[in-house]
């Protein structure tokens, strides 16, 4: 049986576990009374589950499935028809709504952005917000099980920034080549990275539900965090009732989103370095410590202009807001804490959302669920900048660290500089493409950096005003869903396909 399944085409298997999990929300439905619901999910599951096996009988035969261009091509096909077959039973169970903003939702939901067009949440059924989550968190188990399988072996996904070999062709260490066939590396990546994805999400949920959460908010706040989608059934992650204690577990699972270090260990042959030394780790400390203290001194500095009395608990409060928000956007989940808006009004002042934007930008680690520019290339670019000051005074001097930190600091440098152009290039495009829609300036940008990097709640924090996505256009959501499968799976790829190196055999 296992046999048969490895020779399917890798869309055919997504379609086959896509159907199984509309097993879930109908099951849930069922016991909370919804049958409905129940009845869509559980017919749209037997419906999907036939079609996959069709499909399966008639691709089964089918050669060139270990071609990596095939991979390529069939995770952008996922990102973006996968989600027509997530829409189906959402849209007939919500009802009063368009197919479009259905696949909008499942295309922000699979690709771990978070945003969604249903602002008023009692619109959707406690059956269906749990849907949202099971896609999101399978879109980050997806990106979890393809950095490994797929963008590694092909230097791509941030692992150029260290690889030597050039970026868009498979590695030639012997590592790889014990498992060249990439059916064989999905499926070996899959088995061992599901038990610890898994087993997270279970811990975080328990643990959540011990600070006193509704076990159905904090499964879905669970996937939420590891996917780093930012899903949330309250309308904002500041109304749960787990309080500062569930904001501390939350807080320390943020990790995983900033490195890789915690759960590669074993499963990708590399140089594992102690998580005091990684490079992302270090890089990540300092902007969570630049951004954190300048919103507390921001705050602190005009109470004290305006005369305003403070206590060691205002200003704990302020600072744990600034601290786990400032974090959230980094790692792109987009989780406010409950204490944000007591550290916006402790003083007066508007929310910073340029600095959110700014974060949410830089995203998380490389091989995590975080989206944005990742962390391993702001370090290349910073330790390249040093090296440039350096030089300056000291013309003469000779770099040391080592091997890996010259491949960093010169050729890792150079390619996250282009990488860095090509998503201020994107951010351009899109924002240029929203405003042929009649979207106006400064929601476009809030939008498009919101799209990019993965981090959909940016709307309704980093704006002026908080942006409803269903109050833009049809076309303008096409667009975002675009730049959102964009951003996820990043321009490196996709410019990889063009490589004429990955089209011979």
């Amino acid at each position: 049986m296992q046999r048969r399944v490895s020779t399917l085409p890798f869309f055919v298997i997504l379609m086959g576990i896509s159907a199984l999990a509309m097993l879930v929300p109908s099951w849930h439905a069922l016991f909370v009374n919804d049958f409905n619901v129940m009845r869509v999910f559980f017919y749209a599951s037997i419906l999907f589950g036939l079609l996959t096996l069709v499909l399966g009988f008639a691709t089964s035969s089918e050669q060139g499935n270990s071609i990596i261009r095939n991979q390529l091509t069939t995770l952008i096909a996922a990102f973006l028809l996968l989600p027509i077959i997530f829409a189906t039973p959402f849209y007939v169970a919500v009802g009063s709504t368009s197919f479009l903003n259905a696949w909008f939702e499942m295309v922000s939901s699979f690709t771990t952005t978070g945003a969604t067009v249903y602002d008023n949440i009692g619109r959707l059924s406690p059956s269906l917000h749990l849907w949202r989550g099971i896609i999101g968190w399978m879109g980050g188990f997806l990106v979890w099980v393809t950095a490994f399988a797929i963008f590694a072996p092909m230097n791509l996904g941030g692992f150029e920034v260290r690889a030597p070999d050039q970026m868009g062709q498979m590695r030639t260490t012997p590592q790889v080549n014990r498992a060249l066939d990439p059916t064989e590396r999905l499926a070996r990546y899959t088995f061992k990275l599901a038990p610890i994805y898994v087993s997270l999400t279970v811990v975080l949920w328990i643990a959540l539900t011990f600070t006193g959460e509704l076990p159905y908010i904090a499964l879905i706040h669970a996937m939420s965090v590891l996917s780093t989608s930012g899903i949330t059934p309250l309308g904002g992650f500041y109304y749960a009732s787990s309080g500062i204690g569930g904001e501390l577990i939350v807080f320390v699972f943020f990790a995983f989103a900033i490195t890789r270090s915690f759960y590669s260990k074993g499963v990708l042959s590399e140089d594992h370095q102690p998580i005091k030394r990684d490079p992302e780790v270090i890089i990540a400390v300092c902007l969570i410590a630049i951004a954190t203290t300048a919103l507390f001194l921001r705050h602190f500095i005009w109470t004290i202009d305006t005369n305003q009395i403070l206590t060691w608990r205002d200003q704990l409060i302020a600072l744990w807001g600034a601290l786990f928000t400032v974090t959230s956007f980094l790692t792109t989940t987009g989780f406010e804490s409950s204490y944000w808006q007591e550290t916006v009004d402790w003083s007066g002042l508007d929310a910073p959302g340029l600095i959110l934007l700014g974060l949410a930008l830089i995203g998380g680690g490389v091989a995590t669920t975080a989206g944005g520019v990742k962390l391993l290339r702001v370090y290349a670019l910073t330790r390249h900048g040093e090296r440039e000051l350096e030089r300056l005074l000291h013309p003469s001097s000779v770099s040391g660290g080592g091997k890996d930190a010259r491949q960093i600091r010169r050729r890792g440098a150079y390619i996250s500089w282009v990488f860095f152009m090509l998503f201020a290039i994107s951010i351009a495009g899109v924002m240029l493409l929203l405003a042929l829609t009649g979207v106006q300036f400064e929601t476009a940008m809030v939008l498009a950096i919101a799209a990019l990097s993965t981090t959909g709640p940016l709307a309704v924090v980093a704006a002026e005003t908080p942006i409803s996505f269903a109050g833009i256009p049809d076309l303008a959501k096409v667009i975002l869903a675009m730049a959102m499968v964009l951003g996820r799976l990043e321009a490196l790829a996709i410019i990889a396909l063009f490589n004429p190196e990955i089209w011979r055999k």
